[in-house]
């Protein structure tokens, strides 16, 4: 059974564990506007922790992921005050955080083109499988302003190197070469992007819904500091798994060679 539905600018629809988030505006390439961006800054945060929902796929309707900044938008911004700039840039990075901070796997499906803060957006996903004919670019510097907002999520993909070369030039970028930077993850053609993004929700499923958001949640704990700053961290974190009733059931599971419990619900 299908549930689904919409908003203004995006569209929602779940299937059993796995939910399609669809950005809806396909006639300007599915670009950003404020009303969009509380949409999926709404939706993100209504996800229940530790519901039903135990995979998340986002993509684009039409021939576009994602073109970054909607023209009526922009041209609001032209008129705005630095403190109305702020609150505008605030709200687009609330969104931003909400979705890198689901405590669920989000599994970008990019095909087309993902620019400006459409790159932020498959940043911010866990999972990104592109089309091996999608752009991407970082192109605010080619309009006279820099990738802020989306800066921490990309940096955490791409590292200082790459954002040094394309933040600064602002170009365009094919899929193989986001999949090198580690922005993107799998590049396929355009008829294996369903099959591909099924194959990694298949492997979500597989995994202890629990384990997954305790993973993710340890990633940011840890990333870029030493073993031993973390050590009372990752000690605590393995241990807290190893007792719990999930833990519990995958480890004994695997040693009674049967599938864990959450791999009868899908």
């Amino acid at each position: 059974m299908v549930d689904g539905m919409s908003d203004k600018f995006i569209t929602v629809a779940r299937q059993g564990p796995i939910e399609r988030v669809t950005l809806n505006r396909p006639d300007v390439r599915n670009a950003f506007n404020e009303q969009m961006i509380a949409e999926l800054r709404a939706w993100a945060e209504g996800v229940p922790r530790g519901g039903d929902v135990r995979v998340v796929v986002l993509d684009g309707a039409g021939k576009v992921f994602c073109a970054g900044a909607d023209l009526t938008w922009m041209s609001a911004m032209v008129t705005y005050t630095q403190q109305e700039n702020e609150r505008d840039a605030a709200a687009m990075a609330a969104m931003f955080s909400a979705i890198d901070t689901l405590p669920v796997p989000v599994i970008g499906r990019v095909h087309g083109a993902a620019l400006g803060g459409g790159a932020g957006l498959a940043a911010s996903c866990d999972i990104v499988v592109a089309d091996e004919q999608a752009v991407f670019g970082f192109t605010e510097a080619k309009l006279g302003i820099i990738p802020a907002v989306i800066s921490p999520f990309a940096l955490a993909k791409i590292g200082r190197s790459a954002a040094r070369e394309l933040f600064l030039t602002g170009m365009r970028f094919s899929a193989p070469r986001a999949r090198e930077i580690g922005l993107v993850h799998a590049v396929v053609p355009a008829g294996d992007l369903d099959t591909t993004v099924q194959r990694y929700v298949g492997e979500v499923l597989a995994a202890g819904p629990e384990a997954i958001a305790a993973a993710k949640a340890l990633i940011p704990q840890v990333w870029d500091r030493p073993a031993a700053e973390v050590t009372t961290i990752t000690s605590r974190a393995i241990a807290e798994r190893r007792v719990s009733a999930e833990g519990q059931e995958g480890m004994r599971a695997f040693l009674e060679k049967r599938q864990a419990t959450w791999n009868d619900s899908h």
